[in-house]
């Protein structure tokens, strides 16, 4: 057996978690100079599940990091998302849109951040902050790492940022979950149907009255391939501790309902092969369930919730994350080490670039009435499709220039029902 690379004993920002937060945070770090160790507790290329939907928040942020081209060099491009309701009727909203699946994407984002100087291990997994100090105050100086084949290490950082998605188990060790069960989950697998490559050519979201409060969609890969998968927002009952216990639901049947309620997704698994399991995840949704810093530690990325609730969209979010912490930090290692003032700005200043996106999670989390009342889309998807002006304001919630929110409150409800002109 090969011992995995021992990290430096020291540098000057621990990344924890290689995927697009991670990988992004430290690109921009490593880019100015910086000493960046960049440690993942699965070795790459690794699969990750996602529905691999990149919408026009991941392309900025892709092109942001230099990595645009080569992404869409190995990425499937569409041009629209088409939104089907419950009674079958369609809206294709345009937008800039690929898919990609994360085992290609996280690798190219990871070598990115090699190529501008960060230092990549793996497989080695966060176990539990190195801290100066005691209790709340106590600051981080680093993490104690564990791998199964080479046993423990300590790795001494003058800054930690956790970017370990949506399993709580990091953010637990270090101090700072404050929800230890998901805002939703999801379920995927990878089908192979080269029959169904001219057919669908859009990203397909679904939704309908069987499928409990959530959706289905298929994204179109490339090479006859597809990602089909169900997802389930507010998926977990919330207790007064911060635990709870998932609602009554049951993924694999929620995946079998899309099948029947769907006609391309019953002839997508009839005619094809599944390509490996089917594989569920925890989202963690609408920058809520973790504190997002401790004196000496970020949390970025899904771990400190940039998933958006009402769509699942997370990819864009997390790598715009991760750069905001990066840029916060870049500031304060240029301060010197031994500044608290300039500790003190960097966390002041990632909490507000994330204070500011806050609203924008709030619309979308007001979006997600959608999923609680399929109804609505089907009465959207009616008027996109003979009003060209809600249809450039679907457009516009896909490139962040429009609310979601107000297509379906209560107001703009309303205004649904006003007749054409």
């Amino acid at each position: 057996m090969t011992l995995p690379a021992l990290p430096p004993a020291a540098c000057d920002v621990l990344v924890v978690g290689a995927g697009p937060a991670g990988s992004a945070c430290a690109q921009w770090l490593a880019r100015q100079g910086w000493q960046v160790v960049l440690v993942d507790q699965q070795a790459f290329p690794r699969d990750k599940v996602c529905g691999d939907g990149l919408i026009p928040d991941a392309h900025h942020a892709l092109q942001r990091l230099g990595v645009h081209a080569e992404v869409m060099a190995a990425a499937q491009p569409a041009s629209h998302v088409g939104c089907i309701g419950p009674r079958g009727g369609r809206v294709d909203v345009p937008g800039r849109l690929a898919v990609l699946p994360r085992k290609q994407l996280d690798d190219i984002l990871k070598r990115a951040a090699e190529r501008a100087g960060a230092h990549f291990f793996a497989p080695w997994r966060f176990e539990a902050p190195l801290l100066d100090g005691d209790g709340e105050a106590a600051r981080v100086v680093g993490a104690r790492l564990t791998s199964t084949a080479a046993g423990d290490c300590e790795v001494r950082a003058r800054w930690v940022v956790l970017a370990t998605g949506a399993v709580p188990k990091a953010l637990m060790a270090a101090g700072v979950c404050e929800r230890h069960t998901p805002s939703g989950v999801a379920l995927r697998g990878y089908v192979h149907n080269p029959a169904l490559a001219g057919r669908i050519r859009a990203l397909e979201v679904v939704w309908h009255k069987r499928l409990r409060k959530g959706y289905g969609w298929i994204f179109p890969c490339g090479d006859g391939v597809f990602n089909i998968g169900v997802g389930l927002a507010h998926s977990h009952a919330e207790g007064n501790d911060g635990k709870g216990s998932m609602k009554d639901v049951n993924l694999r049947e929620m995946f079998t309902t899309f099948s029947e309620v769907y006609a391309p997704a019953a002839a997508l698994m009839h005619g094809g092969v599944l390509q490996g399991d089917l594989k569920g995840a925890p989202l963690r949704c609408s920058l809520d369930g973790a504190r997002h810093s401790r004196p000496g530690l970020l949390v970025t990325g899904e771990a400190a919730g940039s998933t958006y609730a009402f769509t699942g969209e997370g990819i864009g979010k997390a790598m715009e994350t991760g750069l905001l912490a990066a840029e916060a930090l870049a500031d304060g290692l240029a301060a010197g080490a031994a500044d608290p003032a300039a500790e003190a700005t960097v966390r002041a200043r990632y909490e507000a670039a994330l204070q500011a996106l806050k609203p924008r999670f709030a619309l979308y989390e007001r979006a997600n009435r959608v999923n609680d009342h399929p109804w609505l889309a089907d009465l959207l998807i009616w008027r996109a499709n003979r009003s060209p002006r809600i249809l450039r304001r679907m457009a516009g919630v896909l490139e962040e220039t429009g609310n979601p929110g107000n297509l379906v409150s209560l107001r703009g409800i309303a205004k649904l029902f006003v007749p054409l002109r």
